[in-house]
């Protein structure tokens, strides 16, 4: 039976991989985005193209209204089982400058929006006892970095409810971790760190690869992790 995944932040980077990645697997995948709803349908499409199944959703995953109904409407087609956190924002400003607007924003992407989709989906995949939700989080949450106690904050506390939740749900089938990745080339963080930054920063001395992500949480999404739970796996060229 074809699994169904649900990617959040799938237009972007690293969300775009992971949709190919589960496709190729054999998952139905539904790409979200928020805004940038013409970047998930080129996900769709390239997909499709090679010959896997996919479809584009739309929501904003601070709002609760606006979630509660998408994911009322993608439960209408069967449960999630394969569920991946990615959506995520940066909002950078070192803390005695930090707004509050900064700090809430941030927070409420990864953390309200992790609650909003979620939740609601936990009891369907729990039905089917087998389920598998990663949460795409960053080296931040674990060793911080300057100019980002918001970003930071948000991820570490997704490392603390990955491992609860993992507890919970860990005889059902379901397995719960995150997966944080260091420096990866991508659009948000084009201009972030140049070469010389890079080089000082990661022991192999390059930015990783969306691809590269990718092929971690697909592993983690797979049967040949089935024992793996509550875990917090850094993917970052040696920087942890």
């Amino acid at each position: 039976m074809t699994k169904r995944a649900l990617v959040t932040g799938g237009s972007g980077g690293i969300g775009a991989a992971i949709c190919k990645r589960l496709a190729r697997d054999g998952c139905d995948v539904l790409v979200h985005a928020n805004v940038n709803v013409a970047a998930a349908d080129s996900v769709v499409a390239a997909i499709e193209a090679a010959g896997g199944s996919a479809r584009a959703v739309a929501f904003d995953v601070t709002d609760v209204g606006a979630t509660s109904a998408a994911i009322g409407r993608i439960l209408e087609a069967g449960p999630i089982q394969v569920l991946v956190n990615n959506a995520g924002v940066h909002d950078d400003a070192v803390f005695p400058a930090m707004r509050g607007e900064q700090w809430h924003r941030v927070l409420d992407v990864a953390l309200d929006g992790f609650f909003n989709v979620t939740q609601p989906l936990v009891l369907p995949m729990l039905r089917t006892r087998w389920g598998r939700i990663v949460s795409v989080t960053s080296v931040a949450g674990l060793i911080g970095n300057r100019g980002q106690v918001n970003y930071a904050a948000a991820k570490g506390a997704l490392h603390a409810a990955t491992k609860s939740l993992a507890l919970e749900v860990a005889t059902r089938g379901v397995t719960v971790n995150a997966v944080a990745p260091g420096i990866v080339t991508t659009a948000m963080s084009a201009g972030a760190f140049d070469a010389d930054a890079i080089a000082k920063l990661v022991p192999m001395q390059r930015a990783g690869k969306p691809e590269e992500v990718a092929e971690l949480v697909g592993f983690l999404c797979s049967d040949q992790a089935a024992y793996i739970t509550g875990q917090v796996i850094s993917i970052d060229g040696g920087m942890v």
